[in-house]
């Protein structure tokens, strides 16, 4: 969320005639947030040590604009739980500012925090998954008629993933002219895919390679066919299909 943002608390109870929205909780005025239902600290190797702080019940107030410009009637108060994200360090080095996180769900214990703002840090990751299994193993490619189907080919689609994954060690790097070299064991999915026809023989699969094709016979037809597309040399006749070279 932006770092702007102003929400609103709960209504504090006991109250003779309580309003629709508590006190305002403005993300730039840490005067106005009060203490935090959960606070934790955690120490991580890629930013160092991350300081988390979360209100429980905090909601925006919501207006008939945006999403809400067709609601009819009252609108709704929507509470869920305000987490802010501080760290030390950015793997860029970039100056680390606070990140604020806001999760629908209420009530939340240390864990339950902890686990949303790692699933956020974790979301590249998952976007380029999502990417991936789109452009490179074909997801959305078919055009499935009935929701069993399109749940099979989903698993078909992640064992294929899961098995690109187990073949990182194994496959060779075949980039691209335009890509960086990548690190033994580090390649991403989709080059591993180049290279996973070639692991035949590192994985002892007991299937083969398709041989080659015997060449047969051509018929008098397939050689006088031949012989009519094919420039005549000086001194040179069609009379002969079957020796087209024949003078």
């Amino acid at each position: 969320m932006r770092t702007d943002r102003v929400m609103r608390k709960p209504v504090p109870v006991p109250w003779i005639s309580p309003p629709k929205h508590g006190k305002e909780f403005r993300f730039a005025k840490p005067d106005t947030w009060g203490e935090p239902d959960a606070e934790t600290v955690q120490v991580t190797d890629r930013y160092g040590t991350a300081r988390v702080m979360a209100w429980d019940r905090i909601h925006p107030r919501l207006t008939t604009r945006s999403a809400w410009i067709d609601h009819t009637g009252e609108l709704p108060v929507i509470e869920g739980t305000l987490i802010r994200l501080e760290v030390d360090r950015l793997p860029g080095g970039h100056d680390p500012l606070p990140v604020w996180l806001w999760s629908s769900a209420t009530g939340l214990a240390d864990e339950a925090v902890d686990l949303r703002w790692q699933a956020f840090l974790r979301r590249f990751d998952l976007e380029h998954t999502f990417r991936m299994i789109k452009q490179t193993l074909g997801w959305t490619r078919p055009k499935l008629r009935t929701p069993e189907a399109a749940d099979r080919w989903t698993w078909l689609v992640i064992a294929a993933h899961t098995q690109l994954r187990l073949a990182r060690p194994l496959a060779a790097d075949l980039r691209r002219p335009w890509e960086k070299p990548a690190e033994p064991g580090r390649l991403t999915t989709a080059r591993v895919r180049r290279g996973f026809r070639n692991l035949r023989p590192t994985l002892h699969c007991p299937a083969r390679a398709p041989g080659t094709i015997a060449a047969r016979p051509r018929s008098p037809a397939r050689l006088e066919e031949q012989a009519a597309r094919r420039p005549l040399r000086r001194g040179q006749d069609r009379q002969t299909p079957g020796h087209p070279d024949r003078t």
